[in-house]
């Protein structure tokens, strides 16, 4: 005789919300510090880098 188990798997939305709201607040910091940094030297390699993914950002 065989015996079949099936289990079922669900996530909840609480853990797939907090990953994206990390990544979120993850996002704004970086923004938030390469944007209005007082080190010329982050500032510019952001900027070039924008340039460089044909972003726009001025």
């Amino acid at each position: 005789m065989s015996v079949n188990t099936v289990t079922a798997s669900t996530s909840s939305s609480a853990s797939r919300f907090a990953p994206a709201l990390l990544s979120v607040f993850f996002g704004l910091f970086i923004v938030g510090f390469v944007g209005f940094s007082p080190m010329e030297v982050v500032h510019n390699a952001a900027h070039d880098a924008r340039h460089a993914n044909a972003f726009p950002c001025h």
